[in-house]
């Protein structure tokens, strides 16, 4: 059983890190001159911020989901996190490759919807997978009013 546990982790960090993955791919080649040109809120944090509060964010994520999967095998869940990653992978996508931000909030309102979600289901079956999510919710509204100030401001 312990193989398989790691080898379920290891799949699950793959999946979960294929959406970093592809929005770096997307911010690298579609965020210039588009984004330069965007006015910012004042609060818009740096870009050397956004690597490792993300790559720390999907950590936690996986291990959340890989703490269900190993202890109740629960198909639903595990459905539901890929989904959520799906749209978490394609919001850089709306952003910055679209450049569509109004677009990219409504993205954001669906991640958050299925944040909560999955905050629900962990706090009913493992409460370290539910605080292990904080981080995220937080960072997550966070984003939303950073995306919603930059709709507004342009």
């Amino acid at each position: 059983m312990t193989k398989n546990k790691y080898l379920s982790l290891s799949i699950i960090l793959v999946i979960t890190f294929l959406a970093p993955a592809i929005g770096s791919y997307t911010t690298l080649t579609f965020k210039e001159p588009w984004y330069s040109e965007l006015i910012l809120p004042n609060f818009n944090p740096p870009s050397w911020v956004f690597p490792p509060v993300w790559s720390s964010l999907y950590l936690m994520m996986s291990l959340s989901i890989w703490k269900i999967w190993i202890n109740y095998f629960d198909n639903k869940i595990l459905k539901i996190y890929f989904v959520h990653i799906i749209f978490n992978s394609t919001w850089t996508v709306v952003f910055f490759g679209f450049h569509q931000i109004g677009y990219a909030l409504i993205n954001l309102l669906i991640i958050l919807f299925f944040i909560v979600v999955l905050m629900k289901k962990y706090f009913k079956k493992d409460k370290i997978s539910f605080y292990l999510m904080i981080p995220y919710l937080i960072w997550s509204c966070y984003a939303f009013v950073l995306n919603s100030a930059i709709l507004v401001l342009n």
